[in-house]
């Protein structure tokens, strides 16, 4: 179970080490099944998606912060209506349509199931894609988060894809130095990192080993 209000590396993994991204289309779509899925219950502050793995990092908000589900759309077919959230304050419906929540760690499931039978479809297989519903570390430290970040973004360094974050294309950190509008929580996280420059320059010891956080390790 996922606590309100918590700090999450979060990871998952195909199955028997799969692929899980094969396709440009493949990493595109679990990025719009993440703004569905976890913007509503959670603040985003890094990704990774690799070819047969991933990396989140998360805050989980507060339940106060989480808006209601409209029921009318509990039924639908439509994710982006089904598990859109609405603030009862500023919908013109009636507050007995708003009496659910949506809960963070199903949230999670049902991207992670959402994504595994698009995915099996889309490359005409079955089976298993994933090996868990997700494996999770809490994390209670602001330089343990921060730490966490640059090793989530140094990913495809860590695993040969490339020499710096800045030339693979599928994690945070280009959207984070970027100024075009993003789901992440951007100006927090370079609020972390005192700005955009000094965020830089925290991600360019390509021999950064990570021992310090090697306990929020998940691969």
């Amino acid at each position: 179970m996922l606590e309100y209000g918590k700090y999450y590396h979060i990871f998952n993994k195909g199955a028997k080490g799969i692929s899980i991204f094969i396709k440009e289309n493949d990493y595109i779509h679990f990025l719009d099944l993440m703004s569905i899925f976890l913007t509503p219950v959670a603040d985003i502050y890094a990704y990774a998606l690799m070819g047969n793995h991933l990396h989140l990092v998360l805050r989980i908000k507060d339940k106060t912060e989480i808006g209601y589900l409209d029921s009318e759309y509990a039924d639908s077919d439509d994710i982006n209506l089904k598990w859109k959230t609405y603030p009862v304050n500023t919908s013109n419906k009636t507050s007995d349509s708003f009496n659910k929540k949506p809960v963070p760690g199903n949230m999670l499931k049902h991207m992670f199931n959402s994504y595994a039978q698009w995915f099996n479809k889309s490359h005409n297989r079955s089976g298993q894609l994933l090996k868990h519903n997700y494996d999770k570390i809490i994390i209670d430290n602001v330089t343990y988060l921060k730490r966490l970040i640059i090793y989530v973004h140094n990913n495809p360094v860590k695993h040969g894809f490339c020499e710096h974050p800045v030339e693979y294309g599928w994690t945070s950190y280009l959207s984070l130095i970027s100024i075009k509008p993003t789901k992440l929580s951007r100006e927090r996280v370079l609020g972390w990192f005192d700005d955009k420059a000094n965020f830089k320059i925290a991600h360019n010891n390509s021999n950064d080993d990570f021992g310090d956080i090697k306990d929020l390790f998940l691969e």
